[in-house]
């Protein structure tokens, strides 16, 4: 068997421009990929650099609304890893971006939780 690797993970949104917004302003997301399908579906996927195998890919969902925000149930939805956790929470802080804790340090990691426009819970960790 191939090697197997992470693709995208599952964002529902119920706006893409302002979740790409959100995650642009929060965390310098790009954009790796973004096209309409011939029936009118965004496929807009995001992440931290360009043709990065791994990211978001942002849907738009209007069968089922209540699941945006609420797609792990109060367990964290992403997890981050940061260089300087310091450096991006004084970010977020400034982005006024919902932070959720304050850093923890613990012997292995420093870390917090923040929500994003949606409510789902992300984790910065830096190892």
């Amino acid at each position: 068997m191939e090697k197997l690797s992470f693709g995208r993970t599952i964002l529902l949104v119920d706006d893409y421009d302002k979740a790409l917004e959100f995650y642009q302003r929060a965390f310098n997301c790009i954009i790796i990929y973004d096209e309409l399908s011939p029936d009118g579906d965004r496929y807009l996927h995001i992440g931290f650099e360009e043709n990065a195998k791994s990211g978001l890919w942002l849907i738009k969902d209007v069968s089922n609304p209540n699941l945006i925000g609420n797609q792990t149930g109060s367990s964290p939805f992403l997890v981050i890893y940061t260089p300087d956790i310091f450096q991006i929470y004084d970010h977020l802080e400034e982005e006024n971006i919902e932070l959720l804790t304050e850093i923890a340090i613990t012997p292995q990691s420093k870390f917090f939780h923040c929500s994003d426009l949606y409510g789902n819970r992300i984790v910065i960790v830096e190892r």
